[in-house]
């Protein structure tokens, strides 16, 4: 589903997104490998040579056309400029969950560590508070160009020791795609603006009904795609009612709440009137793949609740051109529960490049992270992968406001009614059991309430009984 032959040739096999006008996410991270690939990275460690610096990042297959093309180009300019040092990708084929398990022994080992980390912001404090990478703030009192970044931006990679441990080069936001064939077909109103969850149940209903053949539904409703499911799907729905998943008063997690409960209740309506995609489809870690790449492109989806970055897979040179893409698919926001203020709601998420305390060649790391997430090439990044930018310059850069099949207006919005992630180090442990309690009602194995005890024991667990509430 990605680029061969002298693309590829170009990485190391693996051993292995805010502001006025922002525009599009990637999803990257730093993560991990396959057993033997780990045994192949360590047995090619070259970071040890102060003439070369490796970058590890997550490779999401056609989703990552964008990215390698953006630090093809970054490598090209660093070795013009550094004649003397060469530039080492190492590209991660993993689910999101062996990609973090294993990333973590890798940063951890002085053999394996590679310079440079494509981080998701909302790791930031986790792999901050373990040691597994470095705080910036040294290098950023010297670098000028910080200041043509979002400051919301900047607080996803401010850890609560308040450093800096990562230079931002993505955000973007979450809505509701859908398709406009399919609702004229449907009979259903193009354009489409839901008020409230029951539009979106009822618009659904109405497809399954009037347009056989498709699926009315798509949300990303497994563990096998992490935190795809819990931020844009079950966040997506949490924030949108009046509850949310930490209280900052009180430090404290919110394991139970009528709002955790009826997020789930709409997975289970969803799934239970048979208006999702077959389970086969969704709970794999291709999901993503197989609604962006196949499905949106055949027609075969009426609404799907997903990211501003889609339309970087249908680019005239991607994994797969649909130029008319986002003539067929427009962009809607996500309405609140009940229509209440603020009238919608999206989640925000975004990725930055870090430096493993573990890295060899640290002074070499920062000169390129300065450079891949100039203007310059943050533009090209954003113009490839479809992200929003976390830059004010870009931002207002008419050629990516204007660029063909771009829906950057319309994603950035969103920004004035987005949330963010609780930023702090338990967030990781509490995302897991956030996809395990979606599965749980998306296969009927669970219903919502016992999804939703099954959660609460869990996070408890992890966080310890001191640290949680129950919201009544």
């Amino acid at each position: 589903n990605h680029e061969r032959g002298v693309m590829d040739d170009m990485f190391l096999s693996p051993t292995k997104r805010l502001v006025p006008m922002l525009l599009v996410s990637l999803g990257l991270v730093l993560g991990a490998c396959s057993n033997s690939a780990s045994n192949q990275e360590g047995n090619n460690k070259t970071g040890n040579s102060k003439n070369s610096i490796e970058i590890a990042f997550r490779d999401f297959g056609s989703g990552s056309v964008g990215l390698k093309e953006w630090l093809n180009a970054v490598k090209e300019e660093f070795e013009q400029q550094h004649s003397d040092v060469s530039v080492r990708f190492v590209p991660i084929q993993a689910s999101e969950g062996d990609f973090f398990a294993k990333l973590a022994l890798m940063v951890k080992n002085e053999q394996t560590a590679p310079d440079i980390v494509t981080e998701d912001t909302f790791m930031i404090n986790s792999d901050a508070a373990a040691g597994n990478i470095d705080p910036l703030d040294k290098y950023i009192e010297q670098w000028d160009d910080w200041k043509n970044f979002n400051d919301r931006v900047k607080q996803g990679v401010t850890a609560v020791d308040g450093k800096v441990y990562g230079i931002p080069y993505s955000t973007d936001t979450r809505g509701l795609w859908y398709n406009v064939n399919i609702f004229r077909k449907a009979g259903l109103p193009v354009p489409w603006n839901p008020k409230s969850w029951d539009d979106v149940l009822e618009a659904a209903k109405t497809i399954k009904e009037k347009v056989p053949g498709v699926v009315p539904f798509w949300a990303n409703s497994g563990k096998a795609t992490g935190e795809a499911t819990s931020m844009q799907t079950f966040e997506m729905l949490l924030y949108g009612t009046e509850d949310t998943l930490y209280n900052f008063d009180t430090k404290k997690w919110i394991v139970k709440s009528q709002g955790f409960l009826d997020s789930l209740e709409f997975i289970h309506q969803i799934y239970s009137n048979d208006l999702g995609p077959e389970l086969s489809q969704v709970l794999t870690g291709k999901a993503g793949d197989i609604v962006q790449t196949e499905l949106m492109p055949k027609e075969k989806v009426g609404i799907v609740l997903n990211g501003n970055w889609v339309p970087g897979v249908w680019r005239e040179g991607g994994p797969s051109p649909w130029p008319e893409g986002t003539e067929v698919y427009k962009l809607t926001a996500m309405p609140t529960q009940h229509g209440q203020d603020p009238g919608f709601t999206s989640m925000s998420g975004g990725w930055a490049l870090s430096i493993p305390s573990k890295a060899d060649n640290k002074d070499l790391a920062w000169e390129f992270i300065k450079l891949a997430t100039s203007e310059k090439y943050n533009k090209l990044y954003v113009l490839k992968q479809g992200d929003l930018t976390p830059r004010l310059d870009v931002a207002e850069d008419p050629e990516v406001l204007n660029a063909p099949g771009s829906v950057t207006k319309e994603a950035a919005s969103f920004i004035k009614f987005t949330h963010f992630r609780p930023g702090v180090d338990k967030y990781p442990a509490v995302s897991t059991a956030i996809q395990a309690a979606v599965e749980a009602v998306a296969t009927g194995s669970l219903s919502p309430k016992e999804a939703m005890e099954q959660y609460a024991r869990e996070v408890t667990r992890v966080v310890g009984k001191e640290n949680v509430e129950v919201r009544k």
